[in-house]
């Protein structure tokens, strides 16, 4: 989910839930056995065969060996036919086939079919949607270690969503998924130790998560951990260091970090000052929404000459934008 923003309500979770794929994360340890009496000895994961052309764009490929290998009773194989018919690839979009496929690799074990199941349940596809059957799947998938399912759950308990409100157990999931690595996951656990929510505030703790979920690339941890470094609050102060994150930051396109930026350099503090860079994000920013008194005085007390450099590549910057997918 974007996610920390993601860790708005199911409104929000909605559209962050749906984003994972059956294969966007891989589990942080090995699904328990399970007996199945019905099904003979079948592979740990789908043939590298498969699941590598997948990977590669080759679906006719992908699908010809998902189902050689699915013959032979192969859950991950059946959990693979499962993603090509949600999502079109290599043969038409079929909700109920894809459906058909995860359910027989779930009855098998297969936790990223369960996952992906769940993702049915919350887009309503092949029937209602249902929040109540999305998150019981979810949890089915964390019972078997499934990173992105523990971050989802987590969601939906912090906002009682589907389930009765418990930040104290929506912080264990965000800690189960944040260790495995999910970086949203590690942003959330973040904010509730920054606010005391479901665990005691520990600002320490806040930021050394905030770091991590930062180098992972969450946009948001970078805001979040650059302002602490930049005020050596619960890690120690780098002023040049924190400018250079939420630069990063900035060409993410976060106005919150374009408005820090145009602070940065308007006062020449962890990065030289550069006031046509500082009008430059600041009107980057406002064109997003984000505003800022203090910096509206700024670019106006600046010349002529400041303020057309900065609208030229104002221009550079949302034209190349523009040309993003």
């Amino acid at each position: 989910m974007n996610a920390a923003q993601r860790s708005a309500a199911i409104a929000t979770v909605s559209a962050a839930l749906l984003m994972h794929s059956a294969f966007a994360q891989k589990s942080s340890t090995p699904p328990p056995t399970q007996a199945n009496p019905a099904a003979p000895e079948k592979p740990q994961r789908v043939p590298d065969i498969a699941y590598g052309a997948y990977q590669r764009g080759y679906f006719l490929t992908a699908f010809a060996d998902a189902t050689h290998f699915a013959a032979q009773n192969d859950p991950q194989s059946m959990t693979l036919l499962g993603e090509l018919y949600a999502n079109g690839q290599g043969v038409g979009r079929d909700d109920a086939k894809a459906e058909s496929w995860y359910k027989l690799a779930a009855d098998r074990g297969d936790r990223n079919a369960i996952f992906a199941l769940a993702m049915f349940r919350f887009e309503g596809r092949n029937g209602p949607r249902d929040i109540k059957a999305g998150a019981k799947l979810l949890a089915d998938a964390v019972k078997l270690g499934h990173p992105a399912a523990a971050y989802d759950l987590g969601l939906l308990y912090m906002q009682g969503q589907g389930v009765q409100q418990d930040l104290k157990h929506a912080a264990a999931l965000f800690g189960f998924a944040a260790k495995a690595g999910n970086a949203e996951a590690q942003y959330a656990l973040a904010t509730m130790y920054k606010d005391g929510r479901g665990v005691p505030k520990n600002r320490v703790e806040a930021t050394r998560l905030m770091g991590r979920a930062s180098l992972a690339g969450n946009v948001e941890a970078m805001v979040e951990f650059a302002i602490a470094q930049f005020n050596g609050e619960g890690t120690p102060k780098n002023e040049a260091a924190a400018a250079q994150l939420m630069l990063i930051a900035a060409w993410h396109g976060n106005p919150i970090a374009q408005n820090r930026m145009a602070h940065i350099l308007s006062a020449g503090r962890g990065m030289k000052a550069d006031p046509v860079e500082a009008v430059k994000w600041h009107l980057i920013a406002r064109a997003s929404g984000k505003g800022d008194p203090d910096l509206d005085i700024y670019v106006a007390k600046q010349s002529a000459k400041v303020r057309e450099e900065a609208g030229k590549k104002v221009k550079l910057w949302f034209s190349t934008a523009s040309k993003k997918p």
